[in-house]
């Protein structure tokens, strides 16, 4: 009896072992999966492709050795942090969020922010003087005594 039961066991740890080397064996998941992986890998030598649109001959290698890992078994995010240790948070077309890159990420919003402040800024300062230069001493003299009174003696 318990030679049945071992027997048992074993056929279905091989029955396993056998349907995942199939799904894994694949060539169609194995592509697709190769290259949904490759257009989330950064060429290193070209300027923002990814591996799977790039035509550089390291872009080719890196294909491979995507389609390596995969047929090795690793998962997606396997194969991504296995580039990614390889050659860098720069491989990776959505890099993490870190104390390193948060230049990257917040650099843009920081430079428009400035430049709007600056803009606003120096039209204020255009507008207001302006403003000044062209007032009279009569229409300077009203606006001092109407911010000077209070609200229910000034006539409009």
């Amino acid at each position: 009896m318990r030679k049945i039961l071992l027997c048992l066991i074993a056929l279905g740890f091989a029955g396993l072992a056998i349907a995942q080397a199939q799904t894994v064996a694949d060539p169609a998941v194995v592509e697709a999966r190769t290259e949904a992986i490759s257009k989330t890998l950064r060429c290193v030598v070209c300027q923002n492709q990814s591996i799977n649109d790039s035509n550089a001959p390291l872009a080719a290698d890196m294909r491979i050795l995507v389609e390596k890992r995969v047929l090795a078994g690793d998962s997606d995010a396997e194969v991504r942090e296995y580039l990614r240790v390889r050659y860098g948070d720069y491989v990776l077309m959505r890099p993490p969020f870190q104390l390193n890159t948060w230049l990257l990420w917040l650099g843009p919003a920081v430079l428009i922010g400035l430049g709007g402040l600056w803009f606003s800024v120096r039209l204020r300062r255009r507008s207001g003087d302006a403003a000044v230069v062209d007032m009279s001493a009569a229409d300077r003299a009203r606006v001092e005594a109407a911010l000077a009174a209070p609200h229910d003696e000034v006539d409009r």
